[in-house]
């Protein structure tokens, strides 16, 4: 059973990380430009003038982390940053959006339009200090997530209602090939966002407006449903000390007047344990 793990609202929640060695989570609110924790039942947030989305685990105290201009090393102590390499900085209509750390310690992030302008975004890996652009004319990235044994790569442009699938370099991390289709929602009528992998393999993934996370396995099959009093879900995360709960973040923005009065809860990040075995976050080598 879900509940809220913290009641404070996001308009776009977004980029959920359980930071393994600090036992604790860091999630965004897009729209708001900010980054928020908690430290135990402290509420705590960064805010920025910029969107800001997506995180990785560099150390203890350092988080790689997403903005429309760039990514950027962030000091979690002195709430500091310095820019590790520039992103689509000269292009006033996108900003960052899905990210996350690969199991060979690079960090993927897509971007995409401020008002979702079609093919406006794509989707870059950073490794070792240098950026390269994996997919092009991409609308709305997402679902970046990695299997278990850092040998496929997953990802989606939300628009299309597919996930696609990636054989990656186990060794370097590098994509190899061409990506193929792993899942398609289209029969479904389901809006694929933000996803993660589980320790055995399943694929979780938040689909937005439908206020839950699905499971698939290996062979792109339906498993199971966990619900969130969220209409639009937005990205899970594993986390918790056994790495067994399952976090989601959701947005308010988009939902109805209506829909807000009868769950208040809408915008707000979720938790439910005992769920499913994650994977550990990967580290980011900067």
């Amino acid at each position: 059973m879900s509940e809220v793990f913290d009641n404070r609202v996001c308009a776009l929640g977004e980029g959920p990380l359980w930071h393994p060695e600090r036992k604790q989570l860091f999630w965004f609110d897009i729209l708001s430009k900010q980054l928020l924790t908690r430290e135990g039942d402290a509420q705590k947030s960064w805010q920025f003038d910029e969107h800001v989305s997506a995180a990785g685990w560099v150390d203890q105290t350092t988080l790689i982390m997403a903005s429309e201009t760039g990514l950027w090393r962030f000091d979690l102590e002195t709430g500091t940053r310095k820019l590790l390499v520039a992103l689509e900085a000269d292009n006033p209509v996108t900003r960052s959006n899905d990210g996350r750390a690969d199991p060979q310690g690079g960090f993927w992030i897509g971007t995409m339009g401020k008002s979702a302008e079609a093919g406006a975004g794509a989707i870059y890996r950073y490794y070792r200090g240098g950026l390269r652009k994996l997919v092009a004319d991409v609308t709305i990235s997402n679902a970046i997530c990695f299997a278990p044994d850092g040998a496929s790569a997953f990802y989606t442009d939300t628009v299309t209602k597919q996930i696609m699938r990636w054989t990656l370099d186990t060794e370097t991390g590098w994509p190899t090939g061409e990506a193929g289709v792993f899942l398609d929602l289209t029969e479904d009528g389901l809006n694929p966002d933000g996803a993660v992998v589980d320790a055995s393999g399943l694929l979780w993934v938040a689909q937005w407006g439908a206020a839950r996370v699905a499971a698939y396995d290996g062979d792109g099959a339906f498993v199971r449903t966990v619900s969130f009093e969220g209409q639009h879900t937005s990205c899970p995360a594993f986390g918790g000390v056994d790495l067994s709960t399952l976090f989601c973040t959701t947005a308010r923005d988009g939902v109805s007047d209506n829909m807000i009065a009868e769950q208040p809860s809408n915008g707000m990040t979720f938790a439910c344990p005992g769920v499913a075995q994650g994977q550990r976050e990967h580290r980011v080598i900067l």
